[in-house]
């Protein structure tokens, strides 16, 4: 790792932390990244600092910070993200001339398996008779559920839909840039179930609400956050018996997807990966049901006598049955 030493080789250079990185924002911006992005950056380069504010002096107390932060028991999805936008920071005041070099050179990134969750058949229909759809939040509920099983979409880029995103009668949903995690655009096709159930939740609005309110709200129009949703799972799932997590849904939509035949580039569309890695994924976990179901289903399991099968071949080490006799 480098060393970070603190420069001012220019005049003007930022004194605190916070005025550069009110200029790197200001750069940023200047390049066209989304407001989502300038706040994610603005999160983490804020959280460093805070934690460790002795940071900015440089030297051996950026490295300790550094090697601080980034030796926290977190996620490899944590520590990836953090370490992408704190390196495009380091990097930048490089170029100003504020430290001398990067001292975020060397770290890499954390291979990241993830959690991927299939839910089978069963839970899923007990799920979908347990929101109370004679309330707001029920029949908010039941919509979400029908569209992250429908279409894989993320929570957020979900929460984030408008009633103009949403064309019911040619049965699409409108990602728009801004709201995709990626910062592409795409268009979700629906079922018709799935747009009843929006259908039914947008004549539930209150008269009042304006166009700029997301579909899925809270019952006073407020736009539905993660941890509300998250929380709303949690007692479904209390009541399953089963625990249900957002994104188990999106998983769950990818690999009944591949299953029931669907092609592999066009579940990456859908889901908004901007490669295959992540779909390859799901792939990979469908190679196992295809083994186990070739298991099951082949023809010979018919046509050859059970007792001419063989079910494990002898490894090379073993010995055959007239070996130990000519061994004596």
């Amino acid at each position: 790792m480098a060393k970070g030493k603190l420069l001012r080789i220019r005049r003007g250079a930022p004194a605190t932390w916070g005025e550069a990185l009110e200029q790197f924002l200001c750069w940023k911006q200047a390049q066209g990244r989304r407001s989502r992005t300038l706040t994610d950056y603005r999160k983490v380069v804020g959280l460093f600092f805070r934690r460790h504010p002795e940071a900015w002096q440089g030297g051996g107390k950026l490295r300790a910070a550094v090697y601080s932060f980034f030796g926290e028991s977190i996620k490899p999805a944590t520590y990836n993200l953090r370490l992408a936008y704190l390196r495009q920071f380091f990097a930048w005041c490089v170029r100003e001339g504020i430290f001398a070099e990067n001292p975020l050179e060397g770290l890499k990134k954390r291979r990241d398996e993830g959690r991927v969750v299939s839910l089978d058949a069963e839970t899923l229909q007990r799920l979908l008779t347990l929101p109370d759809r004679r309330t707001f939040a029920g029949l908010r509920d039941y919509a979400l559920l029908l569209l992250t099983l429908d279409t894989g979409i993320r929570p957020k880029e979900a929460f984030s839909l408008l009633p103009g995103d949403v064309n019911l009668r040619s049965l699409e949903v409108y990602v728009r840039a801004e709201s995709a995690k990626t910062g592409a655009a795409r268009t979700l096709y629906v079922s018709p179930v799935t747009a009843e159930a929006v259908r039914k939740l947008l004549a539930a609005r209150h008269p009042a609400w304006k166009a700029a309110v997301p579909v899925f709200c809270t019952e006073n129009g407020t736009p539905l956050s993660a941890s509300t949703w998250g929380d709303r799972l949690e007692m479904y799932s209390r009541r399953l018996g089963v625990k249900i997590r957002p994104y188990d849904l999106r998983h769950t939509f990818a690999l009944t997807f591949l299953r029931n035949g669907g092609h592999a580039l066009a579940l990456q569309r859908m889901l908004g990966h901007v490669d295959l890695s992540m779909t390859k994924r799901y792939v990979a976990l469908t190679q196992q049901d295809i083994r186990e179901q070739h298991a099951l289903a082949s023809p010979l399991n018919a046509l050859l006598p059970r007792r001419e099968r063989v079910r494990k071949l002898p490894q090379p080490h073993d010995h055959g049955p007239g070996d130990k006799k000519r061994r004596r």
